[in-house]
Parts: C-alpha cells; sequence; structure tokens
C-alpha cells in the first residue's frame, strides 16, 4: 500500500502537490479546479493591503523552455480578498500569499487574513514590482524582521518564498529559520528579459519580469538542495516541476512538498494528476510506502 498524502505545517494535504502563486490561482474557482484536477493544496495570488491593477498588457511571453511574467502583483487587496471567500468552504489547505513594503504591512495582513488562512506565504521574492517582494528578500535581515513580525501577528504557519536572484540562498533560509518560520519555499523567479527583434524593444510592458518553467528547474532544484542541508525546517520546492520525474527529483533533493504553476498553463490542469499518478508509480516499483521515505535521499553522503 503505497500513501503519497503528507502532513506538512500541521496541515494534511491528500500528495505534495501544490498549486503555487503565480497566475492561475486568482480566485476561489480556479482553487477549487487545481484540488479537483489533483492538487493536495492551493497557495493564492500575493495579496497586499490595497488593490493594484498590475501591469497594461503584455504582462507573458511564451519561451522554448518557460515563460516570463510581470504581472505587477494584481490583487483585490485584503478587504476585497475576504469579500471574494465569503461564502466559500474548502476542503483542502489554503495557504495565503501575501506581500508588503514593510514588516509592519506584511504583519498587519496576516492578521487581517488569519481567520480564512490555513497558513501564509510570505512573497519576499517577486522580481518585478519595485518596493516589494525581491527588493526586500534579497537581504537576510530583512527576511528576519518580517519573519518575525508575521510570526508575533499569526498563529497560523509561516512559509517564506525566497529568491534565487542572490549569492547564496542559504542565508535567507537560515535568516528565516532564526525568526521562527515553519518552512521555506524555493524558489520565485529568475529576473529575466524577451527582447521583439522587430519592434526592438523588450516585449513585456514592464520590460522586465520572471522566468518561469522547465528552464530554472535545475537552478530550483540545486537551491532546493543546498537549503535542505542547511536547515531543520522543511523545504518546499518549486520550479520548473513539469513531468513525475521532476517531482521525484525535487523530494530526494530534499523538498518536503512541491508547487506547480507554469506547468499548468503548458500543459493544463491534468498535470497534477499525472504528477501524482506517476509519483505513486515510481515509490511502488522502487519499493517504498510513502512520500516521506524518498525526501532528502539524495542529500545521503
Amino acid at each position: 500500500m503505497v500513501r503519497i498524502g503528507i502532513n506538512l505545517l500541521g496541515l494534511n494535504f491528500e500528495n505534495p502537490l501544490l498549486l503555487a502563486s503565480g497566475i492561475n490561482d486568482k480566485v476561489p474557482e480556479q482553487w477549487i479546479r487545481a484540488h479537483e484536477e489533483g492538487a493536495g493544496g492551493v497557495v493564492t495570488k500575493s495579496i497586499g493591503i490595497e488593490p493594484r491593477d498590475g501591469y497594461d498588457n503584455p504582462t507573458i511571453v511564451e519561451l522554448p523552455c518557460g515563460l516570463i511574467n510581470a504581472m505587477g502583483l494584481p490583487n483585490p487587496g485584503w478587504r476585497g480578498f475576504l469579500e471574494m471567500v465569503e461564502g466559500y468552504t474548502f476542503d483542502f489547505p489554503l495557504i495565503v500569499s501575501i506581500f508588503g513594503g514593510t514588516p509592519e504591512e506584511f504583519a498587519f495582513l496576516a492578521e487581517k487574513l488569519s481567520d480564512v488562512a490555513d497558513a501564509f506565504e510570505l512573497n519576499l521574492s517577486c522580481p518585478h514590482a519595485k518596493g516589494y517582494g525581491m527588493e526586500i528578500g534579497q537581504k537576510p535581515e530583512n527576511v528576519y524582521e518580517v519573519v518575525k513580525a508575521v510570526k508575533d501577528a499569526t498563529d497560523r504557519p509561516v512559509v517564506a518564498k525566497l529568491t534565487p536572484n542572490i549569492d547564496d540562498i542559504t542565508k535567507l533560509g537560515l535568516a528565516a529559520e532564526k525568526a521562527g518560520a515553519d518552512a521555506v519555499s524555493a524558489i520565485n523567479t529568475l529576473k529575466a528579459i524577451a527582447i521583439d527583434v522587430y519592434a526592438k524593444r523588450p516585449v513585456l510592458s514592464n520590460r522586465v519580469g520572471g522566468y518561469s518553467g522547465p528552464g530554472v528547474k535545475p537552478v530550483a532544484l540545486r537551491a532546493v538542495y543546498d537549503l535542505a542541508k542547511a536547515l531543520d525546517i522543511p523545504v518546499i520546492g518549486i520550479g520548473g516541476i513539469t513531468t513525475w520525474e521532476d517531482a521525484v527529483e525535487f523530494l530526494l533533493a530534499g523538498a518536503s512538498a512541491l508547487q506547480i504553476g507554469t506547468a499548468v498553463s503548458l500543459r493544463g490542469w491534468g498535470v497534477f494528476r499525472e504528477i501524482s499518478e506517476g509519483l505513486r508509480r515510481y515509490l511502488r516499483d522502487e519499493g517504498f510506502s510513502s512520500v516521506e521515505e524518498i525526501v532528502g535521499l539524495a542529500l545521503e553522503e
């Protein structure tokens, strides 16, 4: 009997696959669709204090090995978010992603949204929104202050989402752990650009965006591997997970759970079921009875 359900952050997930915060998770109907298609849990679009329209189109460009997006953190604000989820009940863990410009803003959002969130993911890594995300999250001291402020404001589990746009991501992970984070997630997108050779200018309205998809997988896998070796808290792997083999690699590298985002855009919602079924077959064929048994096996000397 193979069991692919996991317990993480004190929450029970049907499997280790979560819908990632990004471009496919703006409204409850998308979260429910992800779960119906096989996701074990959901991370929402990042929510801020005030509503944001985001950047003008074009905001996404498709490349041979992924996407570059610069959405500009569009969201309804915390009040609009509460109105949006009113009347819904979710039979899966809902992790609410939040962003702010200061530790106080993060803490305010955590306090206001604690009644609807099973856990929080702190967006410390968006590469294209001025004054937010990566601009805060590249410094370990800022990561520490934000995580600590949120931990003081809520009793919900806290996950720090880390940027790869730094010389050593473990510095950020160690700062989050020291501040009391319950887990870290890595990686967010890589800072990138695409240029239209005929228009002779950048494709995206914001010029610079975040690169995601299969092309970033080796970078993400290395980050998860390094973090899992350095930290005592769980690591949630993100970045280019498209097949069950990708998922297994991240688990072997030390990820306790996985987030999938760009693969939904490239392959459709059914990617969750495809990966979970492949993971189940792998565990059975290799003689394992649970996901936990393979987490971190590649870390062993």
